[in-house]
Parts: structure tokens; sequence; C-alpha cells
């Protein structure tokens, strides 16, 4: 299963701020920012991931009760609600 076309730059455009609050965090580290700060800015970097991969994830589904049928349908709604569980 392919992830849609629409999703993939959304999903790209999110990954890059979560790499650009990543090498924040390492610089806040580097400079001995508060102890808080830091783990506020993990927390973001979290959440953007999370939200990329959730993204995946409705796409995947999306494709999964528009295009299939029947058993594949089946295996394939196990198979993202194994990776949505993933990111629990």
């Amino acid at each position: 299963m392919q992830v849609d076309e629409d999703a993939v730059g959304d999903v790209v455009k999110r990954l890059r701020r979560a790499e650009g609050q990543i090498r924040g965090v390492i610089g806040m580290l580097e400079d001995g920012r508060d102890c808080a700060e830091v783990v506020t800015q993990l927390a973001a970097v979290s959440r953007a991931l999370d939200r990329a991969g959730f993204k995946i994830i409705a796409s995947g589904l999306e494709q999964c009760v528009s295009g299939s049928a029947g058993d594949d349908r089946k295996a394939n709604l196990e198979q993202m609600e194994k990776l949505f569980l993933s990111l629990a």
C-alpha cells in the first residue's frame, strides 16, 4: 500500500519541522538550557512525529476503505490497526 501523494507532502513538511526542532533541542542541551525548556521542546518534537505517523496511517485507512474489497480490505485494515497501535 502506497502513501497518498498529497499525504506525502504534508508528512515530509512535518518531518522537516521535527528535524529542525531536534536540532534546536540539541543546541539547547549544548548551551546548558533549563531542563523544563528542553523537555517542552522534546514534547513538541514527539507530537510532530506522532502527527506524521497518524497522517500516513490515515492515508492508508482511506485507501483500505475506498479501494479494497473482501479479504484484502480486512487484511489491510488489520495492518493499519497494528501500525496505529504502534504509535499509541
